[in-house]
């Protein structure tokens, strides 16, 4: 792995660009090799806010939410102008929906000058300048993988963690969801590279690493080994300076008990699970052709409680799936009550072209699913706060975040994560604390989505992260990282999942 989040920038400079991301944590790492490849090529990071005013502008989507398509052409039709008055401005699109869609992106927007799949980013710099050379539209969509991406040179977008993709591709068919067409099926990195990594990451100053695939814990179903994924676990906490390990997102069918015990055994695994339900009505789960039912969706909760007590746990839900009737529906709101989950993001089903969920029967009227999806809402909300509430009075241990608590400023706090990733804002104590360090605080209220600890910080751990950060922007010559449109990119925790049960949304 070669990382450009140090680097200077090239001596030949091309010119600015511009990376913009749509979907899941897939794709944000995926945009962070884009990066990373167009700097190693001689381009630097548009300033925040150019807002097009680049001289390379790349989309990164996504084919799995709603309307994406008419998101991106909108996009791409407001640059269209802007592409006029500059001449030598390009235009590149990637991704899910460059993959799926092809030739009709060239034929839609003919002013775009760079179609790239998923399975090809690393080909982006030589496409861009191909398309200069010859002065015409380069469509080149590989179906299947030409280069494992952590193989490619990278722009981190945090100094101190780091997402790390053990696999691509995905071998579920879930009916609802197009990504494992688009991306494949499933391909293993071995443990020796993945590890690697890690050092090598750690060795930068990163204290917090997430394991990334499509269906994270089925790791080991491309090597011959069911227990890869829990063996992986228990390496990462051998790694001297990992602080914090995370994973998202597992699927519950490959959800096995020794993973749960890597979890709980493994002092750097944090006591957090992301696990997609998606529905608590088996008729409904046998639709959506997800291969396990909620009695045993709920054993898998309460085996990782009775391991990891404080584990706080999350998951996404779909509300109105075609067939899905009142009572389905009720399955879904016991399920909830049930797993008392710390969090839930939910969806109201919609047609995603191409899969075979959109030509089902039953389609449920939007009026329908939309009070279903309130009485779901206001459920988990209920849930969320009782479950914070339990907090209250708990001494933790905070990483600082970067860009988490947006009125940080106004109310003289400092924001970061615990180690079950719930989000905790904290008085600024008064001496100097950086994103990376790790505050000890005590828990004086909850909300439903963040806690609050409104007295003194109990005490101050300076970090080699910290170290890391701080030595970054002290870097006057390197132009300064900006977010690729996720909320919580401070410290990478694990988002939720996208409705396709695959790893989570950011736009």
């Amino acid at each position: 792995m070669t990382s450009s989040s140090d680097r200077s920038p090239a001596v030949d400079l091309k010119g600015t660009y511009e990376v913009r991301t749509y979907g899941c944590q897939m794709n944000v790492h995926d945009s962070e090799r884009l990066s990373g490849l167009l700097e190693d090529a001689g381009y630097v990071r548009a300033p925040e806010g150019s807002d097009g005013d680049a001289d390379v502008v790349v989309f990164n989507t996504c084919a799995v939410r709603e309307n994406a398509d008419n998101k991106l052409y909108g996009n791409l039709g407001r640059l269209a102008p802007m592409k006029t008055r500059r001449p030598g401005m390009q235009i590149a699109v990637g991704g899910c929906l460059a993959q799926k869609d092809r030739d009709t992106i060239v034929k839609r927007a003919p002013w775009v000058d760079v179609v790239f799949g998923t399975h090809n980013i690393g080909k982006l710099p030589v496409l861009l300048e191909r398309a200069r050379i010859q002065e015409e539209a380069q469509v080149e969509i590989a179906e299947s993988l030409e280069a494992f991406p952590s193989t490619l040179p990278t722009r981190r977008e945090s100094a101190y963690a780091a997402w790390v993709s053990i696999s691509v591709g995905c071998n579920n068919t879930c009916t609802f969801c197009i990504v494992p067409a688009l991306r494949g099926k499933e391909e293993d990195r071995r443990p020796g590279d993945i590890l690697a990594e890690v050092e090598a990451l750690v060795a930068e100053g990163v204290s917090e690493i997430t394991l990334l695939g499509q269906n994270v814990n089925a790791y080991g179903s491309d090597l011959g080994d069911r227990e890869a994924f829990s063996k992986l676990l228990r390496a990462c906490g051998q790694i001297e300076g990992l602080e914090r390990v995370r994973f998202t997102s597992p699927h519950p069918r490959d959800f096995t008990d020794d993973v749960i015990a890597a979890m709980a055994e493994t002092p750097n695994v944090m006591p957090q699970l992301h696990m997609p339900m998606q529905s608590g009505s088996d008729t409904v789960l046998r639709a959506m052709r997800r291969s396990y039912r909620q009695e045993r969706f709920l054993g898998i909760i309460e085996k990782v409680r009775a391991a990891i007590p404080h584990a706080a746990i999350s998951t996404d839900i779909i509300v109105g799936f075609p067939g899905e009737t009142e009572e389905d529906f009720q399955q879904t709101m016991h399920a909830v009550r049930e797993a008392r989950f710390a969090n839930a993001f939910t969806f109201q089903y919609s047609k995603r072209p191409g899969t075979p969920a959109a030509d089902m029967d039953g389609q449920i009227p939007k009026e329908v699913v939309q009070e279903r999806y309130l009485r779901l809402v206001a459920l988990q909300e209920e849930i969320s706060w009782e479950e914070n509430k339990k907090q209250v009075g708990r001494t933790l241990e905070v990483m600082v975040a970067e860009g988490e608590g947006r009125k940080d400023g106004a109310t003289h706090r400092l924001s970061g994560r615990a180690p079950d990733n719930r989000l905790v804002h904290f008085t600024k104590p008064q001496e100097e604390v950086r994103p990376g360090d790790v505050v000890t605080v005590d828990i004086t209220y909850a909300a439903p989505h963040h806690l609050l600890a409104e007295g003194p910080t109990l005490v101050v751990r300076r970090t080699r992260a910290g170290d890391a950060w701080e030595k970054r922007n002290a870097a006057s010559a390197q132009p300064a990282g900006v977010m690729l449109g996720i909320p919580t990119l401070g410290v990478p925790a694990p988002l939720p999942a996208a409705a396709s049960g695959c790893a989570a949304p950011s736009a």
